[in-house]
């Protein structure tokens, strides 16, 4: 059993407790649940692909209970001003402009009239490569309301390109944007979730007002809105009960996170000592448990009630190193942080 899937087996009697307890409404509130995809429909390629029937059923699970789907600019824009956003707000994004977006997600979300956000790379629909979609297909839909946001031009490793390269990536993407659809998006999401802190300040200054990650965890108010989180979706992560799970999750707010940078050089210390502070008083913080993606469970420890140290054994291998941690919270929920790392060599 790998670790992720212990997390959802641990967490897993949440699916059945939330719909009977009282709702944490004040803490809702202040959070929202980002879920994304890539492809629909494309069984060959499962670990990027979601099963149409399980789409299906998450659009009903978002229909028939207790959410708000709302658009991540709207979600953003909210949080970052401290207005309350309704309980269990949910965003829908989609990554890489798949054909499959077009021809089937879109068509089914249009139909639920769930709103959503499709991140392009626009080099790919710029060299008409097959299973992509055109900037026709992009135009169509981002008239019809879809936001469209920034996923660069080539779908590169940003943090080990250099900066010149990444803003000449973030730009050039940005004015075809404009050319295409005539505004450049606000919104980014970073190739492969992968990020730095430089790459970080470097979106910052080209004028979004947030970007987005591929790790699990609740977006709170406050924090760092350059590296957001959001549960991916596919086969193996589908199932309605693991949805139902994360579209209820609560945030975890945290800050002082340490290592600060997501980007783990060849120089840095491995395992680099891993760790947050917990800003705000949260009930049964020493019930807080944490899974590398690489090691599995892993100790903690909780000091003075608010700082949590996590005790990697292994030193981080090459790729894209996971944390998550989550904790019992009010009305049968669960909070939930996640980091993605980058250790490339």
């Amino acid at each position: 059993m790998t670790p992720m899937k212990s997390i959802f087996r641990i967490l897993a009697f949440a699916v059945a407790l939330w719909p009977v307890m009282a709702p944490a409404r004040a803490a809702a509130a202040s959070s929202a649940v980002v879920i994304m995809y890539h492809r629909f429909g494309e069984g060959t390629l499962p670990s990027t692909n979601i099963r149409l029937e399980q789409f299906e059923a998450q659009i009903r699970e978002l229909k028939s209970g207790p959410y708000t789907v709302l658009p991540l600019p709207e979600i953003v824009e909210a949080l970052k001003s401290g207005r309350p956003l309704p309980e269990r707000t949910v965003g829908i994004s989609i990554d890489d402009a798949y054909l499959s977006a077009y021809t089937q997600a879109w068509p089914r979300l249009r139909e639920a009239g769930l709103p959503f956000t499709v991140f392009v790379a626009t080099g790919p629909v710029d060299m008409g490569l097959k299973n992509y979609m055109t900037w026709d297909q992009i135009r169509e839909m981002a008239a019809a309301g879809v936001t469209i946001g920034n996923h660069s031009v080539s779908h590169l490793h940003m943090p080990t390109a250099s900066r010149a390269r990444d803003k000449s990536e973030i730009e050039d993407a940005a004015r075809r944007f404009e050319q295409e659809l005539g505004a450049r998006p606000t919104i980014f999401s970073y190739p492969y979730g992968e990020a730095s802190a430089s790459v970080e300040a470097l979106v910052g200054k080209e004028g979004f007002i947030a970007a987005f990650g591929q790790h699990s965890g609740v977006i709170g108010g406050g924090g760092n809105f350059f590296y957001l989180p959001r549960f991916a979706l596919n086969e193996n992560y589908g199932k309605i009960d693991r949805f139902r799970l994360i579209v209820n999750a609560l945030a975890l707010p945290v800050a002082e996170m340490t290592p600060a940078d997501p980007f783990i050089g060849k120089d840095a210390a491995n395992p680099p000592a891993i760790g947050f502070t917990v800003t705000k008083k949260i009930a049964n913080l020493d019930r807080i448990t944490c899974f590398l993606s690489y090691e599995g469970a892993v100790a903690v420890e909780v000091l003075a009630g608010m700082r949590v140290e996590i005790r990697a054994k292994a030193p981080f291998p090459t790729g894209r190193p996971r944390l998550n941690c989550t904790l019992p919270g009010p009305g049968g929920r669960w909070r939930w942080f996640g980091r993605q790392f980058y250790k490339p060599f």
